[in-house]
C-alpha cells in the first residue's frame, strides 16, 4: 500500500480512538459534579492519580528494552538477544501509549479541579464564554497546546538533524575509516544539551502565558485562556 495510506489510516484511528475515553470522561465529570460539586471532580481526580504510579511504571517498559536492545548490540551480543528486545520493545511502545492515555484522562480531572478552584478564588460569579474577552482567551488558550507541540517537535527535528551532521561528518572522517572507534560522547552531548536548551521555549509559553494574560486583561481572560487550554490539550 506505501507509507501514505497507512499514515492516513493511522491518524484516523488515532482520532477515532479518542471518542470513547473521552465519553468516559465526560459521564464520570457529569456524575461526580452532579453528586459532590468540584469538591467530587477533586475525589474523582485523586481515584485516577491513585492508579497512575503503575500506568507510569508500564509507561516505563518500552524505553528500558529499547535501551537494552542498544546495550546487547553495542556489547556485542548475539543477534537473537537484540531480536528479543525489539520485541519486547513493540510492545511497550503500546503499553505505553495505554499509560500515556491514562495519564491524560487523570490530568483532566485534575485540571478541571484546579480550574474551578481558580475561578472560586478570583470571586468570578460565572465564566461567560459569550463574552468578547473571555472567547479571545478560549481561542489563544485552544492555540497553546499545538504551539506547545510544535515548539517540542521542531526541537526533536532540529535535534536530530545536529545528530545526522556529526554522524555523517564522522563517517567521513580519516579516523573512521581507517578503523577507528566513534566519539558517541559528541552525539549524547547533542542530544543532552538540545533535550535542556530546546526546552527552554515550550516551557516559557506554558508559565508566561498566564502571567502575560492576566497581568493585561485580569482573571477573565487567564479563565478562557485555562478553560481552551484544557479542552484543547484533552
Amino acid at each position: 500500500m506505501g507509507a501514505a495510506p497507512n499514515i492516513i489510516l493511522g491518524l484516523a484511528l488515532g482520532y477515532m480512538s479518542c471518542v470513547i475515553p473521552i465519553l468516559c470522561l465526560a459521564v464520570t465529570i457529569y456524575i461526580s459534579f452532579a453528586y459532590a460539586g468540584m469538591y467530587g471532580i477533586a475525589l474523582a481526580a485523586l481515584g485516577m492519580l491513585g492508579c497512575l504510579p503503575i500506568a507510569l511504571a508500564i509507561d516505563g517498559y518500552g524505553p528500558i528494552s529499547d535501551n537494552a536492545g542498544g546495550i546487547a548490540e553495542m556489547t556485542g551480543l548475539h543477534p537473537s538477544v537484540r531480536r528479543a528486545t525489539d520485541k519486547l520493545d513493540a510492545a511497550g511502545n503500546t503499553t505505553a501509549a495505554i499509560g500515556k492515555g491514562f495519564a491524560i484522562g487523570s490530568a483532566c480531572l485534575v485540571s478541571l479541579a484546579l480550574f474551578g478552584a481558580f475561578v472560586t478564588r478570583t470571586e468570578q460569579i460565572t465564566v461567560n464564554i459569550l463574552e468578547p474577552l473571555m472567547f479571545a482567551g478560549l481561542l489563544v488558550g485552544a492555540m497553546l497546546p499545538y504551539a506547545f507541540s510544535a515548539l517540542t517537535m521542531a526541537a526533536v527535528g532540529n535535534a536530530a538533524n545536529e545528530m545526522i551532521a556529526e554522524i555523517k561528518r564522522q563517517f567521513e572522517s580519516d579516523h573512521i575509516k581507517n578503523g577507528g572507534k566513534p566519539d558517541y560522547e559528541k552525539c549524547i552531548a547533542i542530544s543532552t544539551d538540545a533535550s535542556i536548551e530546546k526546552m527552554i521555549a515550550p516551557g516559557l509559553l506554558v508559565i508566561g502565558t498566564p502571567l502575560v494574560v492576566g497581568t493585561l486583561f485580569g482573571p477573565s481572560g487567564v479563565s478562557g485562556v485555562l478553560a481552551g487550554s484544557i479542552v484543547s490539550g484533552v
